[in-house]
């Protein structure tokens, strides 16, 4: 299922049987990261970007420092989004030089410990730059700093939208010269751009037209920029699917896009980089949550297998991190792949909530308690993004394998 291998009715996962995988780690509920399809999807994505296009890794996608770890030799760059994802990066052996810093309201402390690392700060406000000039005096070096931008458009058909209309985020396009010439008259060191349209993004026409409209942007307000440009961050938004229905990204229309960009900049701005931030792409399919069925109840005629893990681990899954229509992400009876015996039933955790609910009236192989339910597609905003001490239940565990 979703590339993953069957052995014996055991799912694989890292080359590794399901049951043998949980006796090792000593627990359910876990995540479990496949880092053989973390490094396949890296090099997938680096065989059809173009040269000239570096590729950063967004540490909010999932920031286990075993992970981090593992993926920071493999890209250009970490973005981070706050000082413990920063620490992080700098633990995973990230240099500083190659970690950007976003986010729409950075404490005073965080910005001065970018500035004390030397890595690059997004600027979101004209609040932060007093706060730079005092941290750069401090440090005796100036703040490194790009400008995210809100764009003057909005992308469409994106599962979030980061940019266009009245956001929270980066500083609306229309500002953005009046903020070049005060980093400029604050003796900041400037660097480039940085601007993130949307995330979760399937459609590859539209996601190339918003990588095309992005460059133009940056590429106008780049006459405005008090230093040579260096860097161009085209953010990210590369989706995967998680519901029946729904194809996968189609890359070349961005590739495409991309390289087009590429040879604008080297004309209009000779010497910078464009650089791309994905984190769900990366990571998002090679993940895997695994739970114990705890208790299988029929209720008016409906089967509700009842595990040991829920949306306190896994607050995605259950639909409550974003979705508008709850939909199921796919999930299997890891322990049972293929059996013949199948019925419908829902899978809720041990919550005493109705939202507690990781799958409803799904078909698969009939259950019994001890048998371990997978949820597919959970590399990607899981464990970190989950209230994990809701209700005062255990922690999940999380394996890189």
């Amino acid at each position: 299922m979703l590339g993953f291998d069957v052995d014996g009715g055991d799912l694989l996962v890292g080359g590794r049987r399901l049951s043998t995988l949980v006796a090792d780690v000593g627990q359910t509920p876990f995540y479990a990261y496949d880092r053989q399809r973390i490094a396949a999807r890296v090099a997938n994505v680096r065989a059809v970007l173009p040269s000239g296009v570096d590729l950063h890794y967004a540490i909010k996608a999932n920031p286990m420092p075993e992970l981090l770890a593992f993926i920071s030799p493999l890209v250009e760059g970490l973005d981070v989004a706050s000082a413990g994802e920063l620490q992080r990066a700098l633990t995973a052996g990230m240099p500083s030089g190659a970690i950007s810093f976003a986010g729409p309201g950075k404490r005073a402390s965080e910005l001065d410990a970018a500035v004390a690392a030397g890595v690059l700060v997004n600027v979101e406000s004209f609040r932060e730059l007093p706060l730079l000039v005092g941290a750069s005096a401090r440090h005796g070096r100036p703040a490194r700093v790009a400008v995210r931008v809100n764009p003057d458009f909005e992308l469409r058909g994106a599962g979030m939208r980061m940019g266009g209309g009245a956001k929270p985020f980066g500083v609306d396009a229309e500002q953005v010269p009046a903020l070049l010439r005060a980093i400029a008259s604050a003796g900041l060191q400037f660097e480039g751009f940085h601007l993130y349209a949307a995330s979760q993004m399937l459609k590859g026409d539209a996601l190339a037209q918003a990588t095309l409209a992005t460059g133009a942007l940056l590429l106008r307000l780049s006459a405005d920029a008090p230093a040579p440009v260096r860097h161009l961050n085209l953010g990210g938004g590369w989706g995967i699917p998680y519901f029946p229905n729904e194809q996968a990204l189609d890359v070349a229309p961005v590739c495409a896009a991309l390289q087009e960009l590429v040879d604008k900049t080297a004309q209009e701005l000779p010497g910078a980089r464009l650089q791309i931030e994905l984190g769900r792409y990366l990571v998002g399919e090679a993940g895997v949550y695994v739970a114990q069925v705890l208790d299988r109840k029929v209720s008016r005629g409906q089967v509700f297998l009842v595990t040991d893990g829920g949306l306190h681990h896994h607050l995605a899954a259950s639909g409550n991190f974003g979705q508008v229509i709850r939909r199921n992400y796919p999930v299997a009876i890891g322990n049972r792949m293929g059996a013949a015996e199948r019925e419908v039933v829902s899978i809720v955790g041990p919550l005493c909530t109705p939202l507690d609910l990781l799958a409803e009236r799904v078909e698969l192989p009939m259950a019994q308690p001890g048998d371990w339910v997978v949820v597919f597609q959970s590399g990607a905003y899981g464990a970190s993004a989950s209230p994990q001490a809701f209700l005062g239940h255990p922690p999940c565990a999380e394996v890189l394998v």
